[in-house]
């Protein structure tokens, strides 16, 4: 049976190796991401799944910087262990997640990520179009507004610095 809980430290170097075997031959450091934002200080929500005392899965949602400020919250690295995927998991520590931000008083979660999964949590390209990122236009770039006209006009948005 599945559980999801907080992050402890002691979960960091099982985390490190679900990410690792999630992302697989990525050209990013997913892994290395994770513990950089932890460095920064910027890890807002830590999650693990776990099942039997094995970690099976990870999300991480960050703090970003905004312009004007507002508390925007950024989603990933989502993995799961290659063997567990595809069995909800990632949808469990996703909803967990982004209930967290919102109880936290986030008022928008930013994430890139693979335009046919994210828009089942209400992710869209739409919400994302008037933030100003690097990343904008891109199909990957979503957001999902969790108070109403959080997105409505402009802003300036950076992930956490370990994103690169």
């Amino acid at each position: 049976m599945v559980s999801l809980r907080a992050a402890a430290p002691a979960d960091f170097p099982a985390i490190a190796r679900v990410v690792a075997a999630a992302f697989g031959d990525s050209r990013f450091d997913e892994a290395g991401i994770v513990a950089g934002v932890r460095v920064e200080g910027a890890a807002l929500v830590d999650l693990v799944a776990e099942d039997a005392g094995e970690i099976v899965g990870h999300v991480l949602f960050s703090r970003m910087t905004c312009r004007p400020d507002r508390f925007i919250a950024a989603l990933g690295p989502l993995a799961v262990a290659p063997g567990r995927q595809r069995q909800g998991i990632g949808q469990a520590l996703s909803r967990q997640g982004i209930e967290a931000c919102r109880e936290l008083g986030a008022a928008a979660i930013v994430l890139l990520g693979h335009p046919a999964y994210y828009p089942r949590f209400g992710f869209s390209t739409e919400a994302a179009q008037r933030l100003i990122s690097p990343y904008a236009g891109s199909p990957a770039f979503m957001a999902l507004e969790l108070v109403p006209g959080a997105l409505a006009e402009p802003l300036t948005v950076a992930f956490p610095a370990a994103f690169g």
